[in-house]
């Protein structure tokens, strides 16, 4: 009779397992890390961001550029990473030649398997989503800062060398000096880039890109190229953010692909990469009324998204 009952009762959990598609994608959960992430600082991202405000518009061709170039650059190394710079010039839309520089910085450079972690760190050169001063250029808090400085945050956190992976950092340069309307004409330093990768034949596993994840109140969808591409990767990283309570940032939403860095990188580089980038349904753009216009200064910037942006990433890299 034992063993009839626990025939009984094994069949029925068997059943059980079947009719439950939760435990049926267990492969498909988050992986609890087997070292746990570091606790992102909010505090430190955020003047990290206002450090590259005070240099003022990063634009190309420009003293705060190069200032802001040395500055990341520095940064970077006195983190222990190893930094490249990847120098170059490209020919924008309205043919202005962009001497631009995108700084490259590895983690644990001797690992072969290897995840890439990038942003754009130029700004904007015109706000022409602006009723005033429409041709000046912008200070670009999110766009543009906002990626970098989580970015910096996981590169300091990174020095306590806890993490047995190869990781890459890289800011792109001339990202930002585009027109919608010609194609191409965006993400000059990561197409340059994906064409002419630092290391022959390197190939991460996965790549993450992020674009304006610093304002208030922000939301992150996934972006239709990052699932085109990579929708594994997105499905991980939203997953991680729920996993640790940040599913009010990161909604379980696909929405329209768009072109940013990532999509030359897919394109390209052929490297599965994904895009945390801000959705604003309420707004023309997609991105908040600040986008591309003189708003865009750290009055919008927010810690908690800050936080929520900075702690996924780290979950994700940490659980691989």
């Amino acid at each position: 009779m034992r063993a009839n009952l626990a025939i009984v009762i094994l069949l029925f959990l068997i059943g059980c397992i079947q009719e439950n598609p939760e435990v049926n994608n267990l492969s498909d959960q988050p992986v609890s890390p087997s070292v746990y992430p570091p606790e992102f600082n909010a505090d430190s991202a955020y003047s990290y961001i206002q450090k590259q405000v005070n240099f003022g518009p990063r634009v190309p061709n420009t003293q705060p550029h190069k200032e802001c170039r040395d500055y990341l650059i520095e940064k970077l190394q006195s983190y222990g990473l190893k930094v490249t710079a990847q120098n170059g010039v490209a020919n924008a839309f309205d043919g202005t030649k962009l001497n631009f520089t995108n700084i490259i910085a590895a983690y644990r450079p001797e690992e072969k398997s290897r995840i890439l972690l990038c942003a754009h760190w130029d700004t904007r050169p015109f706000a022409d989503q602006d009723k005033n001063q429409p041709n000046m250029p912008i200070l670009g808090a999110n766009d543009g800062g906002s990626g970098v400085g989580v970015l910096l945050e996981i590169a300091r956190l990174l020095q306590t060398g806890d993490l047995k992976k190869g990781i890459d950092i890289i800011f792109f340069d001339a990202e930002d000096y585009g027109k919608s309307q010609v194609k191409d004409s965006y993400c000059l330093g990561s197409q340059y880039w994906s064409m002419n990768k630092h290391i022959k034949n390197y190939q991460p596993k996965f790549g993450i890109l992020l674009d304006m994840v610093g304002a208030k109140n922000a939301t992150f969808t996934m972006e239709g190229y990052s699932m085109m591409y990579a929708p594994h990767v997105v499905k991980n990283v939203w997953k991680n953010a729920a996993q640790i309570g940040y599913s009010d940032y990161f909604l379980f939403k696909r929405t329209s692909p768009m072109i940013d860095d990532h999509y030359y990188l897919n394109q390209i580089g052929e490297i599965p990469c994904i895009d945390i980038i801000q959705h604003d349904p309420s707004t023309i753009s997609g991105f908040g009324a600040f986008w591309h216009t003189h708003d865009d200064n750290m009055a919008i910037i927010s810690k908690a998204t800050l936080k929520a942006a900075g702690q996924t990433v780290l979950q994700t890299i940490y659980s691989q």
